[in-house]
């Protein structure tokens, strides 16, 4: 899995120094990628006529900030966010068409997350991630989780895994475009309906948020083939069909190879 592969990638170099980066040949700082479904609309800005009263501001503030925080988050898994680069909040606005005040909102829950750290009066420094980093998220996650996979394998009812499929289906769907942020968004939900059927809805949480800072790429890592990515939604799916057909025996060897790349 992503998370054993990551173990062996290089350890990444020092921060490089910290600027805003510039578009080649012009002068001018690269714009991230916005995903068109994260693209902030007109209204959304606070743009009103006359004929319509504005929307409150706590929940507008809400609605942009929450767009602006999945765009960087996208930005941060298809690596067009560099580590041990600072980004500033007023230039980020600007190319996202918004004050700099929700960029700020969401670089700051970013800090929360660990993605990013503040430094003061330039901006945030996308954090420098190590190999040693990820195979530790790898290891967490695979105590919480492994144990509930094999206590739900023995007492999931068949047809409940079934209904799963279409998750599982999602992700080789994202795997097969090579779209890294697509299949991020996939893998995650599909962990989230497994861990779902525990009732924990505490330990779904808790789950997701490591499951989101180990996709994240290292700085010396290369970029995630496609092939990778197949291969890894092909786990899913073989998971899924071991679990339906409650052979104990193969959902545990697959659990823990999907988590730390080592049979047993």
């Amino acid at each position: 899995m992503e998370q054993a592969r990551a173990r062996d990638a290089a350890t990444p170099q020092p921060y490089a120094s910290a600027h805003v980066p510039e578009q080649a040949g012009s002068g001018q700082p690269a714009r991230p990628r916005i995903p068109e479904q994260a693209r902030i609309p007109e209204q959304a800005r606070g743009e009103h006529t006359h004929s319509e009263p504005p929307a409150p501001r706590t929940v507008q503030r809400h609605s942009v900030r929450g767009q602006i925080l999945e765009a960087l988050r996208t930005a941060l898994v298809d690596g067009e966010l560099i580590p041990g680069e600072v980004y500033s909040a007023p230039v980020l606005g600007e190319r996202f068409g918004v004050s700099a005040t929700p960029v700020r909102e969401a670089m700051q829950q970013l800090a929360i997350e660990g993605a990013v750290e503040v430094v003061p009066n330039r901006g945030f420094r996308v954090a420098v991630r190590t190999a040693r980093e990820l195979a530790e998220l790898a290891e967490v996650r695979a105590m919480l989780e492994v144990p509930v996979m094999l206590r739900l394998a023995r007492t999931v009812p068949a047809t409940r895994w079934a209904a799963l499929r279409p998750l599982a289906d999602a992700t080789a769907a994202a795997a097969a475009t090579g779209d890294r942020a697509a299949y991020a968004e996939t893998d995650r939900a599909f962990h989230r309906a497994v861990l779902a059927l525990s009732g924990n809805q505490q330990l779904v949480m808790v789950a997701d948020d490591l499951h989101r800072r180990s996709q994240w790429p290292l700085t010396s890592a290369p970029v995630t083939r496609r092939a990778d990515l197949v291969a890894d939604a092909a786990e899913h799916m073989a998971l899924l069909e071991a679990l339906v057909a409650q052979d104990l025996a193969v959902v545990q060897s697959l659990v823990r190879e999907h988590f730390t790349g080592a049979d047993g």
